[in-house]
């Protein structure tokens, strides 16, 4: 078998494990965009159990990291771009990471806080647009070994919705300073509109990294 074609091979195999990784980032996301519902109606079993499984969800996305890590050590250098393919998988772990961190902050909010001027729903459309992209990036990197020109167009779509998370992340930015009196809440506020602003960031930077693992195959 050719050294091109055994490279081809070896990231198919890890684009599968990257692959399983935003899957699971997509099922993480998704629980995060319910959270601040929950705590509207203070629901505090789901709120616990919500919390739970976005800290599961981060710890199998740790693990995958790991095994993909593993993966391209084992294959040395028969993969030209390898670190395009580990920066992707590290970038991924920390977007599971936010995911976290976002939601343990939002967990502490007061539902008052959320009730005022409508922030719970500003939070959750906000949460939303960065669910879509999350799930533009689980297009993408399904395309990849279909299509590789299509995963190019969809990343297009990425940039677009990371606009809009830019122009809406800005706008509640202003809001939340001109409505929220109470200085611990209004720091958490803004602590988690800047994590969403962070993470969709993040995802953008994916969708680049997918783009240059497409033109590579």
């Amino acid at each position: 078998m050719y050294s091109g074609e055994l490279e081809v091979q070896a990231k198919r195999k890890a684009i599968a494990v990257l692959q399983d990784e935003i899957n699971r980032i997509l099922n993480a996301s998704r629980s995060l965009a319910t959270l601040p519902d929950l705590m509207l109606k203070k629901n505090k079993s789901e709120i616990k159990s919500t919390l739970e499984q976005i800290e599961t969800i981060e710890e199998e996305v740790e693990s995958l990291r790991r095994k993909i890590t593993r993966d391209v050590a084992d294959v040395g250098g028969l993969i030209i771009n390898r670190e395009n393919l580990l920066n992707t998988a590290y970038t991924m772990d920390e977007i599971a990471g936010y995911i976290t961190g976002i939601a343990f902050k939002l967990s502490n909010i007061k539902p008052a806080t959320l009730k005022l001027a409508d922030f719970g729903k500003d939070l959750t459309d906000l949460i939303e647009l960065v669910v879509d992209e999350v799930y533009k990036l689980n297009e993408i990197i399904r395309s990849l070994n279909s299509n590789a020109a299509s995963s190019i167009e969809l990343a297009q779509d990425t940039q677009k919705i990371e606009r809009e998370i830019d122009t809406k992340y800005r706008q509640l930015t202003i809001k939340v300073l001109d409505e929220i009196s109470n200085t611990k809440e209004l720091l958490l506020v803004k602590d988690v509109i800047e994590g969403i602003e962070e993470m969709a960031d993040k995802c953008q930077s994916v969708s680049d990294s997918f783009i240059l693992l497409a033109l590579s195959l």
